[in-house]
């Protein structure tokens, strides 16, 4: 079951069932049971934690997304694309673009309505999860350049929006109790450094010990103001990546504990974290006719779409342009522009951390908490669709170069490595192993 749920097309099939069972059981007669659960508070209270279960998935269970997250941070900026400028700029300028040109397109769509402005930052994100699972199931044949952008981008876009959601959508912040988080997690990170090996040799440990002194600065966290899930990315970010006295070249050969942790607790966050957090969050009752006719026509549901549908997609061929043409930023010579633009659409996809945002910036019970939450399940699903079709049209001319490639170099006496078995241990190597 874990190597099952460690699939990205799985989880992000698990991602989208649960989101799909919410609607349907939110707009079904037996509504309000499910509006029960959500809204069902359990917690301590003298500890400010007694809280719905919605509120529970939003800052409780998706800090494990984020903790994962912090750990595919590190391991990139130390040992992978990203710890080289020259190869990384690329990716990091479209990412930047992928937020910028968003925000800029909600917020002229929804200029002539002042109680919509704060909501500028729903469609800046990309869930990775999604998009890779999307790319996994239609890419098959697709350039691994292709793959790697992606990852990278959406990688930089999660590190956009966990500032962004720091930085604008904390509550009024406490000093003490932000203190004594920010010690913890120091004091986190002097364990994971100290006994490694022990971590690694002793999956128990993470839990009897590691998980522990997690939890007490998350709740330290939450006691300050600021959204919980920032405690999960800077737990991420104290694991270290290397070994000491390792390379980073060496990594793929011979993981360190963050990716270590990374495989291990992948299954926890794709198969229960992720999808218990869409189930609380995307059901939304869409009231009948008249309310899809409402949230159709109502300027927030435009906003929304256009931005991740349009926006993120030209946003990322701008930046990319000017990165390469003007700054004179070398491309991958795999990647060809289409291919980009069927990545660009496809990192329209704002599903997760879109709602998460969408439940930070408007009230829930009021309209504008239920549209925006609409309006991001459609626009994600209109990029999937559409990203789709281009990367699909894409992913089949590369498959018949290809076969075209196999049939010469077999006529040559060349070994095929365009078969599948052959192929997927070549551009898909499993982790831990070097990529060739």
């Amino acid at each position: 079951m874990s190597a099952l749920l460690r699939k990205e097309t799985v989880g992000g099939i698990l991602l989208v069932v649960a989101a799909l069972i919410a609607i349907l059981w939110a707009n079904s007669p037996w509504s309000g049971a499910y509006f029960a659960l959500r809204d069902f508070e359990i917690g301590y209270e003298p500890w400010h934690l007694r809280l719905s279960l919605g509120t529970w998935a939003a800052d409780g269970l998706l800090a494990v997304f984020f903790f994962l997250v912090g750990l595919e941070l590190k391991r990139e900026f130390v040992a992978g694309d990203l710890r080289r400028v020259r190869s990384a700029i690329v990716p990091i300028m479209a990412a930047a673009g992928g937020v910028l040109v968003p925000a800029l397109v909600y917020t002229v769509v929804a200029s002539r309505s002042p109680e919509l402005h704060h909501g500028w930052a729903i469609p800046t994100a990309t869930d990775i999860a999604f998009a890779v699972a999307v790319l996994a199931i239609i890419g098959s044949h697709l350039p691994s350049a292709l793959r790697i952008f992606l990852l990278t981008l959406a990688v930089v876009d999660d590190l956009i929006a966990i500032t962004i959601i720091a930085t604008f959508y904390s509550d009024h912040i406490e000093a003490v109790p932000l203190i004594i988080s920010v010690a913890v997690i120091v004091a986190y990170g002097v364990i994971v450094r100290l006994f490694p090996r022990f971590f690694e040799r002793y999956a128990f440990a993470a839990w009897a010990v590691l998980l522990p002194v997690g939890l007490v600065a998350w709740g330290f966290m939450h006691a300050s103001g600021i959204h919980a899930t920032i405690a999960g990315v800077l737990l991420g970010f104290a694991v270290p990546v290397l070994r000491r006295g390792q390379k980073a070249a060496d990594s793929a050969a011979d993981p360190g504990l963050a990716e270590q942790f990374e495989h291990r607790f992948r299954p926890l966050s794709a198969g229960i974290a992720v999808p218990v957090f869409a189930f609380l969050a995307a059901g939304v009752s869409l009231g009948g006719l008249d309310g899809v006719r409402d949230a159709l026509t109502h300027p927030l549901t435009y906003a929304i779409v256009l931005a991740l549908v349009l926006g993120k997609p030209i946003g990322i061929l701008a930046a990319t342009f000017f990165t390469t043409k003007v700054l004179r930023a070398r491309l991958d010579p795999e990647l060809r522009w289409i291919d980009l633009f069927g990545v660009g659409v496809l990192a329209g996809i704002g599903f997760t951390v879109s709602l998460l945002v969408a439940e930070l910036t408007f009230d829930a019970g009021t309209r504008e908490h239920d549209i925006a939450k609409v309006a991001v399940l459609a626009a994600s699903v209109m990029a999937a669709i559409l990203a789709s079709i281009i990367l699909g049209s894409r992913n089949r001319r590369y498959r018949r170069i290809e076969q075209r490639d196999a049939v010469d170099a077999n006529a040559d006496g060349v070994p095929d490595v365009f078969q599948p078995e052959l192929r997927e241990r070549v551009f898909y190597p499993a982790p831990g192993q070097r990529k060739r």
